[in-house]
């Protein structure tokens, strides 16, 4: 992997991102950005599932006005990351913290999408009064600790070394 990296940062398209010094730090702030909008759209549609916020509304009116912002944030989110990842590939491949939240992303995505389809008919029907199950409620409070792992993974890969010592992989 770190030929590759090697070989991805040697490209013109690589040290082309990496020669416009204001391209990164945009990147990153827009990367950030969509970060919590992600994190803020699935936090409320877990807290109506909870029955914690937005009680007044039906999941399916909750899910509709988030999950455009959610879905709409993990695009740009990946489209930055992977330029991101291009600028600096072999700082990121050599991160343990990046591949962990690499598998921890996709984790979330997929349990997002299993989530959606588990709810689709109460989604298309419009339940206003539906009570979600223990297993369902429990799931909606893992979806927000996987967020915030993938949150703090983030910023962990400038502190890599520091954070796995032994464990990381640039060691």
């Amino acid at each position: 992997m770190i030929e590759f990296a090697e070989w991805l940062q040697a490209t013109p398209f690589s040290e082309a991102i990496q020669a416009a010094g204001w391209l990164v730090p945009l990147l990153q702030s827009i990367h950030i950005l969509m970060i919590g909008v992600v994190f803020v759209s699935i936090l409320m549609i877990a807290l109506r599932v909870l029955e914690l916020v937005r009680m007044d509304q039906g999941f399916a009116d909750v899910w509709r006005r988030f999950a455009p912002w959610m879905w709409t944030g993990v695009v740009v989110m990946t489209l930055t990351g992977a330029l991101l990842v291009a600028a600096e590939p072999v700082r990121e491949f050599t991160s343990t913290s990046f591949w962990i939240k690499m598998l921890l992303l996709a984790v979330g995505i997929a349990s997002a999408v299993v989530f959606r389809r588990s709810l689709a008919p109460l989604v298309l029907a419009g339940d206003t009064a539906h009570e979600f199950s223990p297993g369902i409620k429990i799931g909606a409070i893992a979806t927000v600790v996987l967020w915030l792992a993938i949150i703090f993974l983030g910023r962990a890969i400038a502190y890599d070394i520091e954070i796995w010592g032994a464990l990381s992989l640039s060691s």
